[in-house]
């Protein structure tokens, strides 16, 4: 039996470029090959989004397959089947004929079927002098053979899509819930931040999810919420942060004023040259506590960071560290940068620091490398605020003056 023979429909039907050169692709199987035909057609089913094919029309496949013997695909055996509409109507569990003419069509189209028609387009088989079909006019399950690895590849890919999606969907829910559930608590609790702003972000996050989205969608979107999340959780911490320093206040200061009460009025705190041999020895803890400078000052020096502060002002040391928050994230400095840079620091400093980066931002190519580097110089004792700030105070025309 010759199988892949290009052939043209009965009557009206046409015949399409692509569907010769399916019936080509038919007559290059090799002699020998064979599928199991049950395998092929779930294979089929899974990757049927690829194939464009609906439900009903796999459903008319099913029956097709039906009429085939043998369970293996083998072009030893031929691999036409000829049953009528009726007997196949029976097969598709009642299926209407219009219907089932339609989803044939649409397998002979997704290149899974392929027809052989007779002169009179009736499907039959003739028969040899033994009993055995000579020649059979109907479909051709030729294509399911011939494409039996495609369509194991596709399906393969289809349930791997279908596992990338379910792992991201679920991610993005998670992740989804812990914004929520961090932004009612910093609500509920009171925490300082412009939470208002935060849960608009969240809520336009949330609504830019489609009814029916893609994985590249979610991918999106969860990346933005993961971001979105680091920043609350950023936050939290720099209030636990605040909140800290804020029990400990008084003994660092005892601790300040008892180091050395005449380096309270200096701008350089840092300096040890200038109280002598003597005094220098009396100033060499094992690590000395770096002087934080008036608020207004770091505002003077750096006016720019006010645009960033809760309602677009900072009228307190709070607003400013949350504002320093927000404008870390844009300079593209890492949490870990910054939490070490408050740890050595302080948390007043390091938004200080963070004003002033902010301020030369179009002088510094990497932000987050500065800080690292002026974090390592404070822990050695060899940074000190001072000169950071009185030469943008000088470049922003303000008079310098002595922290009190």
């Amino acid at each position: 039996m010759q199988v892949g023979n290009v052939t043209t429909p009965f009557g009206r039907r046409p015949i399409s470029l692509a569907q010769i050169k399916g019936q080509m692709r038919t007559a290059e199987i090799k002699a020998g090959k064979k599928a199991d035909k049950w395998k092929v057609f779930r294979d089929a089913c899974e990757a049927r989004v690829v194939l464009g094919v609906q439900d009903r029309a796999l459903a008319v496949l099913d029956a097709l397959l039906t009429f085939y013997p043998d369970n293996e695909l083998s072009e030893d055996r031929g691999l036409v089947v000829f049953p009528s509409n009726d007997q196949l109507s029976v097969r598709a569990h009642g299926i209407a004929g219009t219907t089932l003419r339609r989803h044939l069509a649409a397998l002979v189209d997704a290149g899974l079927i392929q027809r052989k028609d007779s002169a009179n387009g009736k499907r039959y088989a003739r028969k040899d002098e033994t009993g055995g079909i000579e020649e059979a006019f109907g479909f051709s399950l030729a294509p399911l053979l011939a494409r039996a690895e495609e369509l194991a590849h596709a399906a393969q890919q289809v349930a791997a899509e279908r596992k990338r999606f379910r792992i991201t969907k679920e991610a993005l829910s998670i992740c989804r819930r812990d914004v929520r559930k961090l932004i009612s608590a910093a609500v509920e609790e009171g925490a300082a931040g412009d939470w208002g702003h935060i849960e608009e972000m969240f809520l336009g996050l949330t609504g830019r999810i489609p009814r029916t989205p893609t994985v590249a969608d979610l991918q999106q979107i969860l990346e933005e919420m993961e971001m979105l999340r680091e920043e609350i959780i950023n936050r939290l911490e720099m209030q636990e942060n605040y909140e800290s320093m804020d029990s400990n206040a008084v003994q660092n200061e005892r601790h300040i004023q008892n180091s050395n009460t005449e380096s309270s009025n200096e701008l350089e705190p840092s300096s040890r040259k200038e109280q002598g041999a003597k005094s220098s020895q009396a100033i060499r803890p094992t690590k000395e506590p770096i002087k934080a400078f008036p608020l207004g000052m770091v505002l003077q020096a750096c006016p720019g960071i006010r645009d960033y502060g809760p309602s677009g002002n900072i009228e307190s040391w709070r607003d400013l560290m949350s504002a320093a928050v927000v404008v870390r994230s844009m300079l593209g400095v890492s949490p870990s940068a910054y939490q070490d840079a408050c740890e050595i620091l302080g948390p007043q400093n390091a938004a200080a620091v963070i004003a002033c980066i902010l301020e030369r931002a179009g002088h510094i190519e990497n932000a987050g490398g500065y800080l690292r580097n002026l974090t390592r110089k404070a822990s050695c004792g060899e940074f000190s605020l001072g000169p950071m700030l009185m030469a943008l105070l000088r470049a922003n025309g303000a008079p310098g003056r002595k922290a009190s």
